[in-house]
């Protein structure tokens, strides 16, 4: 058998318990000839009918110099930038036909705010499926006030999110939101900041908890506190007894078709993303992670078997500055992680596992720092 190219080799390993699939290249060499998910099928759980399995992302490679860089509408770009700023994710600074499918779905139609809510066509992975609040009545969010997490008024983003119907949900103007408390959203939402500039910060995050089809675009969550117990609406029909939370930006748990794309996340008390307790068919795309420790877990305990259903997809994902694990941390489960921007580094480790997950790695840019835990 002929020896395999230096630049291009696939890796497989056990680690810890998990299987891990690599694809890698060095930095200089020839671009490579990504495969189509298709083509890794015999790496994923076949338990669900076909519909389930993941579609294709991407066939560019990072050494195309398709990288991932934050600008003023958010990710998906090849500039230099501060990785610490929040630019605005307005969506006049994006291009039509930059290869990034999710992207050029939306942007290529130059009446796309005529037409917001065919976004929802738009997601790749395993959670292309989320539909949000398609189909429903576009509701403008005109406040930034969260004064009353039990009775919000209209005119909110908690008025609009706890809804029993459809709703895509959009914002008047650019604006800063102190959530009172935890943001509880039901199922069938969009919450879409395109052409506007929303910041969630300095209180309480989103939670996404037994529900479906929310998708979450163009948002900036940042500096997120604990808060409760306190008294939540979580639908129109119930308001309840909530704890202390965990301080999570956004927290979703037994929560299925989610995708969360071109957000903003640095500094909250416990992770920017959690999806534990049976969540599953998640995509994290085009998304900007800077000044945080734990970053995004995947199942958070060896107890919960019932991740082992769990599916996710990172994709497109710039890891920035400030940033010390998790990126992710899977337990159970089955993940693919595609054409994410590590150049930026981290502090203990970028991807890791246990509990068996089966995890894609593929066509993502690795520059570790300098640090190490051990020297020789």
């Amino acid at each position: 058998m002929a020896p395999m190219p230096l630049n291009q080799f696939l890796l497989f390993c056990w680690v810890a318990g998990f299987t891990i699939l690599l694809e890698c290249s060095p930095s200089e060499s020839r671009p490579l000839e990504h495969l189509r998910f298709q083509a890794y099928t015999r790496h994923m759980d076949t338990s669900e009918p076909p519909k389930a399995a993941p579609g294709p992302v991407t066939n560019r490679s990072w050494n195309e110099k398709y990288v991932i860089q934050e600008g003023p509408n958010g990710i998906i770009q090849e500039r230099n930038s501060t990785e610490t700023e929040f630019d605005s994710l307005a969506a006049d600074w994006g291009t039509c036909g930059t290869g990034n499918p999710m992207d050029d779905c939306w942007r290529c139609d130059e009446n796309w705010e005529s037409h917001r809510q065919s976004l929802a066509t738009c997601a790749m992975g395993f959670g292309r499926d989320a539909i949000g609040g398609k189909n429903g009545q576009i509701y403008m969010v005109t406040s930034a006030e969260d004064d009353d997490a039990a009775n919000p008024q209209p005119g909110t983003l908690r008025y609009a999110a706890t809804r029993e119907e459809p709703l895509w949900i959009t914002f008047a103007k650019s604006m800063t939101i102190y959530l009172q408390e935890e943001l509880i959203l039901t199922s069938f939402k969009t919450i879409d900041g395109r052409g506007v500039d929303v910041h969630i910060t300095g209180g309480a995050g989103l939670t996404l908890q037994y529900i479906s089809n929310v998708i979450i675009h163009g948002i900036h969550i940042h500096d997120i506190k604990v808060t409760g117990p306190a008294r939540v609406m979580s639908n129109t029909t119930h308001v309840g007894d909530r704890g202390v939370t965990d301080g999570d930006a956004i927290n979703i748990y037994t929560a299925t078709q989610i995708w969360i794309d071109h957000c903003s996340f640095a500094n909250a008390a416990d992770g920017l993303i959690d999806a534990i307790h049976g969540s599953s068919m998640i995509t994290i795309s085009n998304n900007l992670f800077s000044n945080h420790d734990k970053v995004m877990l995947f199942g958070a305990h060896n107890i919960d078997t019932v991740d082992r259903e769990m599916k996710a997809t990172v994709a497109f994902n710039k890891f920035g500055a400030g940033l010390t694990q998790r990126m992710p941390r899977c337990r159970f489960g089955t993940f693919q992680i595609v054409n994410n921007d590590y150049s930026a580094g981290w502090g203990i480790y970028a991807i890791g596992g246990s509990e068996s997950p089966t995890i894609l790695s593929e066509g993502n840019h690795f520059v570790a720092s300098s640090e190490k835990e051990v020297e020789s």
